[in-house]
């Protein structure tokens, strides 16, 4: 994960969505709200809404590639996720800076997982069980990070040495310890899959690389050097390479390619 550019929305986009968070807000109590949040999000987010149409777009000029998951940056996002469940917290339901675009292995298992951290600073789960009481849940900072608003490079180290397994940091704030630790867990962050797509996207990003070199070297045109380094960026897991270029000089498989390709350090 990284964090994600800041992607407006139109006007009037934004105006018919808070037309319909107001419909919810109005219902008489929290439970009410609940259910108005679920059943007119799916009223509302068909392909034959045009606003949706239009949240969709922005949605996949945040994603990597051909509209990879901002979560795991691999699987095709088809589903507007809520990062903040409409469950629990229907007064965000149609919140643009509530959504992103994600995939089905990844917001699937998350579904209505939700935490926050308390004012001790502890992981405190909010996800309301089957047939518990709809009463809304503990006010507090929320566990999950948010690649909206949260840069997860701050939270998060990628082991390029061989495993590829995506590591909490270490020396963070206590706070921040238990939000990468929710996060990574809570969207399996490091499952088999990824590893061994992350693995192959190094040696993708390294090719690249070297062929970006080898043209350059050859006197390609500037046009051409454009396009290669346009494919480099619309590869997916960008998170491989921002931690490729972060770590470059310490990997001897890096640090020579990266010394005659310096510029590769702006992309």
């Amino acid at each position: 994960m990284l964090l994600l550019p800041n992607v407006g929305l139109s006007a009037a986009a934004i105006a018919k969505l808070a037309q319909w968070q107001a419909e919810v807000d109005s219902q008489l109590n929290y439970p009410a709200q609940v259910e108005a949040a679920k059943a007119k999000f799916k009223q509302q987010n068909t392909r034959q809404n045009g606003t949706f149409q239009a949240v969709k777009v922005a949605l996949t000029s945040m994603c990597s590639g051909a509209r990879r998951c901002v979560y795991c940056e691999d699987s095709v996002a088809d589903e507007v996720e809520h990062m903040a469940p409409k469950d629990l917290y229907p007064d965000k339901v149609f919140g643009w800076g509530n959504y992103v675009y994600a995939c089905g292995p990844c917001n699937g298992p998350k579904n209505n997982k939700f935490g926050v951290i308390d004012a001790a600073g502890a992981l405190v789960d909010v996800t309301r069980k089957p047939r518990g009481p709809v009463v809304p849940p503990l006010v507090g900072l929320p566990a999950l990070i948010n690649p909206r608003v949260d840069n997860p490079s701050n939270f998060f180290d990628l082991d390029l040495l061989g495993t590829f397994v995506l590591d909490v940091k270490e020396h963070l704030l206590a706070s921040d310890f238990v939000r990468a630790e929710f996060t990574r867990d809570v969207l399996d962050l490091n499952r088999d899959v990824l590893l061994k797509a992350r693995a192959n996207a190094y040696g993708s990003y390294r090719a690249r690389l070297f062929e970006y070199r080898q043209k350059r070297n050859g006197h390609a045109s500037a046009e051409e050097l454009a396009a290669l380094v346009a494919g480099l960026k619309a590869m997916p897991h960008p998170t491989v390479f921002s931690e490729m270029k972060r770590l470059h000089a310490a990997i001897p498989d890096l640090s020579p390619i990266f010394g005659s390709v310096p510029e590769a350090l702006q992309w």
